[in-house]
């Protein structure tokens, strides 16, 4: 369906969108982002069957819409890029340095328990590629065991999470021998081929959904590695402490955090010791 050069929202009414969102999920939404709004949000106006953008803005303001529609409203707007392998060297870092550390810190434990976040892991292919890497470290070491948590903000990127189904164009990057290991690809591929991942490592993941913005996360708080990539440039600089001061109330000393390699903590009152770029580890 093409839109209409005159479907809109009101200026009013996409500043009170920009407005919502930034309270509830702290990202940003500058009139520059409002072709971009308009466009995701007009799925949802077929889908409630209205008329178009304005219809839209009078549901959610004017006709008591904003608490049925909230859900969904944040998860047109939110951005939800990813893939596997994903600035790869944080991987590579993973497997070569950061586990051991942590397991030799706890090295009078048998076989601990690592817990690892991805704190916006999107439709999960982050962590997925974390649930490939460490099942092959663990196959090449046997001493320790690890769970993997995947939040986000979005139920619609969660659910597919779940699902674990991904286009088989998305497993590109992921190596040959993981793809064998790690991936169910189909008998007689449709279209658009689709890959699943296996259920060894389904069931060592789970998901839940997470506002970042949340003034306390229902979480453990002996987490040793946690994700939180690509996700701060879409807050302000208050924002950006107080979400990174919470996650680090959940690592245990000694654990990690790591950012993407365009954020950094610099303008923080966050005290980390910086092990590679964007990696951060806990005193």
């Amino acid at each position: 369906m093409e839109a209409s050069d005159d479907d809109h929202l009101s200026l009013r009414d996409y500043k009170r969108i920009s407005d919502l969102i930034g309270r509830e999920v702290g990202i940003k939404l500058p009139p520059t982002k409002r072709l971009m709004v308009e466009g995701r949000l007009r799925k949802r106006v077929r889908a409630l069957g209205l008329a178009n953008l304005d219809a839209y803005g009078t549901y959610l303001f004017q006709h008591d819409g904003l608490a049925a529609e909230l859900a969904f409203l944040i998860n047109a707007v939110t951005t939800n890029k990813t893939d596997f392998f994903r600035e790869p060297e944080h991987f590579d870092l993973l497997e070569n340095r950061l586990v051991p550390d942590l397991i030799a810190l706890r090295k009078a434990e048998r076989k601990p328990l690592l817990k690892i976040w991805s704190a916006a892991s999107s439709t999960g292919a982050e962590v997925y590629t974390l649930a490939m890497v460490l099942a092959d470290l663990l196959a090449q070491r046997n001493d320790f065991r690890f769970a993997i948590l995947g939040t986000d903000i979005s139920t619609a990127v969660l659910a597919q999470g779940e699902r674990a189904v991904y286009p088989a164009e998305l497993i590109a990057p992921v190596p040959p021998g993981k793809q064998q290991r790690y991936l169910m690809f189909a008998r007689k591929p449709g279209p658009r081929p689709e890959v699943r991942i296996v259920p060894e490592l389904r069931r060592l993941v789970r998901f839940a959904r997470l506002n970042l913005m949340d003034a306390s996360y229902p979480f453990d708080r002996d987490v040793d590695v946690i994700f939180l990539r690509n996700v701060l440039i879409y807050f302000d600089k208050a924002d950006q402490e107080k979400v990174i001061l919470r996650l680090v109330s959940h690592l245990r000393p000694g654990g990690y955090l790591i950012l993407g390699h365009s954020e950094s903590m610099i303008g923080t009152a966050v005290t980390m010791r910086q092990v590679a770029p964007a990696v951060f580890q806990k005193a």
